[in-house]
């Protein structure tokens, strides 16, 4: 059974999303991340995957304060990334409400590091988020590439103990073209015991369908909330049943 979850991306304390995580293509949604939130709780979803923007891009988390709000105020099960490379940075994440750490710049830049927290804190709350384009990691917020072939970085890191990932195709964000289902049938051919989550250009049922079919866990969906190709109050009925079979 493929779990739905909804994400808040943020910049400036508001909810936003990005084109192919482009910061030069931002659409604010709504002023107050809290409100969407509770419309997710509203709605039955049990889960929101929340993404630090600024934190992304400057190094440190800086919406703590939001992640805080939310955590005090619903009884959704929080996974947060954005800007976490330091292990004061991680302890505030989970102080603030996280109930997982999203990690994705500091497993290709400081493995050590990496695996240290993949040991203090255990596999069910480190999520490895691991951001493709052309197949290759990409860090920084999506502003930097590596020449680190996707297929084999997970491979390494699932050898050394991660058990889930969520993997977005940049090229596929935020268009509403659809979810990069080659590369995932690849990596649960390659993976099939990782627990996968699909990030990236999701944009009806028949998308999830596929996705649940290939075998992933979890499907994030963004853009197709905010700009209501799927309706909510569709996305709780399918999670209802799913829940209820």
């Amino acid at each position: 059974m493929i779990e739905l979850i909804p994400a808040i991306d943020l910049i400036d304390g508001k909810c936003v999303r990005l084109s192919q995580g482009d910061f030069a293509r931002k659409t604010i949604y709504s002023e107050d991340p809290l409100v969407m939130a509770q419309r997710f709780e509203a709605a039955g979803l049990k889960r929101l995957h929340m993404v630090d923007l600024d934190g992304a891009k400057n190094g440190t988390p800086g919406n703590l304060g939001v992640l805080e709000t939310v955590a005090a105020n619903t009884t959704l099960l929080i996974d947060f990334g954005g800007g976490i490379k330091t292990d004061t940075a991680i302890r505030s994440v989970f102080d603030a409400g996280a109930q997982i750490a999203s990690i994705g710049s500091v497993a290709v830049k400081d493995p050590e590091l990496f695996f240290s927290w993949l040991a203090d804190y255990g596999g069910e709350r480190i999520l490895l988020g691991a951001d493709a384009r052309n197949k290759k990691v990409a860090i920084n917020g999506w502003q930097t590439d590596t020449e680190t072939e996707i297929l084999a970085f997970l491979e390494t890191y699932f050898k050394k103990g991660v058990s889930q990932v969520f993997v977005t195709d940049i090229a596929k964000d935020g268009l509403l073209q659809g979810p990069s289902t080659e590369l995932y049938k690849q990596i649960r051919d390659l993976l099939p015991e990782m627990k996968l989550i699909a990030s990236g250009g999701v944009r009806s049922f028949e998308d999830i369908f596929e996705l649940e079919q290939i075998g992933c866990a979890g499907v994030i969906v963004g853009k197709a909330i905010y700009e209501e190709t799927m309706r909510l109050e569709d996305l709780a009925e399918f999670s209802r049943i799913r829940n209820a079979g």
